[in-house]
């Protein structure tokens, strides 16, 4: 069995799909007060660890110790000192209703769940309550914010700054340990230093410490940590490394912990095909852009030193790290990854701000220390990612395992401030094109003045046109090739105070046009070329880049509506079936 009751003490047994074992008490940390209910209880869940149930940690297994302990002192407190089977429906509702956390409620309704299929203990009330909905069900967590762009920055900045500052230490520290010579000068010299690390690695001098750094900083001119960090990376400089390999790649944070050096394929000399294994899917793989992949190159050799005088256990571990002081089981080697509290810690000695009081380093924009989440990291990452070029399928890199609805909604609908204006300005504009679509073209089928202010008074005001400027664009001042423009420094397709760049197209849209009986003869050249268009693309093609646009012209043209028949058929006698008096550049030119 997986997962099997102790009595003495009363706890659990557990074997994870890791090959890692527990033993562990219930009453460790604060005495049962009914032995006999959580016995039953410990019983339910060992049918709940792997592989019959999703327990598969030893953190997993103390959240269910949690909440065995939390429902055995609100129990006793209230007087219940029976078994499982004299539990009643008031009184476990009772417990839920009064604010339970939702995944303890879950734990516990699932052990009593699973000791009733065992031994079919519970009343029916009873295992009805159990079998249906939480009372108190988990928060629902807010989509991840990417960090802005200047904490983002100075997060990069910090953690490059760190870890190329590191390794040009190491490789000054490496050259210096290769004279062959190095060990006869004095011990307090730093080449000596770097070559008794480089040839005996950390642990002689740590042995020699003996529990007191004093003789070791007389002997040597200075404490073991100048000593040793020089050539072995400190955790600090391995922070740093995971996070800018992060932010570099995006993979999710316990995928970055559990990588080995087995994981790097090479593909090529520049080049990496990372694989890894997020905690609760199957393997994935990602292939590493140039940046990222001169990081690990960097960190390899960076941790070259350190790797080989690793135990044989840990030196295929890509973050393994030497720790001077050891856990308290006394082991210094480990690959495991920092605390929590490591890295608030690193952040903290990070603050720094310039003369105006301006954040430096790992200061937040509300100046700060910079609260630093991975899964942050990983959002930011693919939101410039989308932001910068379009890569695929983001799905291919994101969790198989998870729906699209949870993905979105925790690293894909959250944007930079940036982003979000770019994307309301494509919107605006995009809103603004099917308005102008739908309004009706501006034709005078005589040109008169009178006329456009009586059938277009609105876009006489919209305009702004005075007496001089109506004159210009009924008399031809104001013409492009298919229209009069009523301003074509207005910057509506191009930078404003600038001439127009749109194609002769465009115009048929745009709101600025105005269009006359002396326009016909280059309207007809524009449905030529629209014909022509249509017999050498296929409607797939035409439609998106000239269909709304030979829709309008069509509108313009249709006879009897703005102008005559028989203006029509001679704008179109002398207009030829050729490309050759339109204003077209070579690649828009049709055969």
């Amino acid at each position: 069995m997986p997962a099997t009751v102790t009595l003495e003490p009363l706890g659990l047994h557990c074997i994870f799909s890791d090959g890692s074992e527990i033993h562990r008490p219930i009453g460790a940390r604060k005495a049962i007060r009914n032995p006999l209910l959580v016995r039953t209880l410990l019983e339910g869940a060992t049918d709940l660890v792997h592989p019959h149930g999703r327990v598969n940690s030893a953190d997993s297994v103390s959240m269910h110790f949690t909440a065995i302990r939390q429902l055995d002192t609100w129990l006793a407190d209230a007087g219940f000192t029976g078994s499982a089977s004299a539990l009643t429906r008031s009184a476990l509702a009772q417990y839920w209703m009064s604010g339970v956390r939702g995944s303890l409620e879950s734990a516990q309704k699932a052990m009593l769940r699973c000791a009733d299929d065992q031994q079919h203990l519970l009343a029916p009330d009873v295992r009805a309550l159990v079998d249906g909905r939480l009372f108190n069900t988990n928060k629902r967590h807010d989509p991840h914010q990417p960090y802005t762009e200047t904490e983002w920055a100075r997060l990069i900045r910090t953690c490059r700054d760190e870890v190329d500052s590191a390794y040009r230490a190491f490789r000054s520290a490496r050259d210096q340990a290769a004279a062959p010579n190095g060990h006869r000068e004095s011990l307090r010299t730093r080449p000596v230093h770097h070559w008794l690390v480089l040839h005996h690695g950390p642990e002689p001098l740590v042995k020699e410490i003996g529990g007191d750094q004093w003789p070791f900083r007389a002997r040597y001119g200075m404490g073991l940590r100048a000593v040793l960090d020089p050539l072995i990376p400190p955790l600090d400089v391995i922070i740093a490394y995971r996070l800018l390999f992060g932010a570099y790649t995006g993979v999710v944070p316990d995928g970055i912990a559990d990588l080995g050096v087995g994981d790097l394929d090479w593909a090529g000399d520049a080049e990496i095909l990372l694989s890894y294994v997020k905690g609760r899917t199957a393997a994935e793989s990602l292939t590493l852009s140039r940046q990222a992949t001169r990081l690990l190159e960097q960190w390899l050799d960076h941790s070259s030193v350190a790797r080989g005088f690793a135990p044989d256990g840990l030196r295929d571990e890509l973050w393994v790290r030497f720790t001077p002081g050891g856990t308290r089981k006394g082991e210094r080697w480990m690959s495991t990854s920092p605390t929590q509290l490591s890295i608030s810690e690193w952040i903290k000695r990070r603050q720094a701000t310039d003369e105006q009081g301006l954040p430096l380093q790992m200061t937040g924009d509300d100046g700060k220390p910079l609260r630093l989440h991975l899964h942050r990291i990983r959002t930011t990452h693919h939101a410039l990612r989308d932001r910068s070029h379009w890569r695929g399928s983001r799905r291919a890199t994101l969790d198989p395992n998870r729906s699209p609805a949870v993905e979105g909604d925790h690293y894909l609908t959250n944007t930079t401030p940036a982003q979000t204006v770019e994307v309301e300005d494509i919107i605006a504009q995009a809103q603004g094109d099917l308005v102008r679509r739908a309004q009706p073209p501006v034709v005078l089928a005589t040109g008169e003045v009178t006329e456009l202010v009586r059938d277009y008074p609105q876009h006489v005001a919209r305009l702004g046109l005075d007496d001089t400027a109506l004159a210009q664009l009924l008399s031809g001042e104001r013409d492009v090739f298919t229209a009069a423009c009523g301003d074509q420094l207005s910057g509506l397709h191009g930078p404003k105070g600038q001439p127009c760049p749109a194609r002769p197209w465009v115009c048929l849209l745009c709101p600025l046009a105005l269009f006359t009986p002396r326009h016909l003869p280059n309207l007809m050249r524009l449905r030529g070329f629209f014909s022509r268009q249509w017999q050498q693309m296929t409607t797939n093609e035409f439609m998106p880049v000239f269909g709304p646009y030979a829709h309008r012209l069509d509108v313009i043209l249709a006879p009897g509506i703005h102008f005559t028949e028989r203006a029509l058929q001679a704008a179109a006698a002398e207009t030829p079936d050729t490309d050759d008096e339109l204003p077209l550049r070579p690649e828009e030119r049709t055969a």
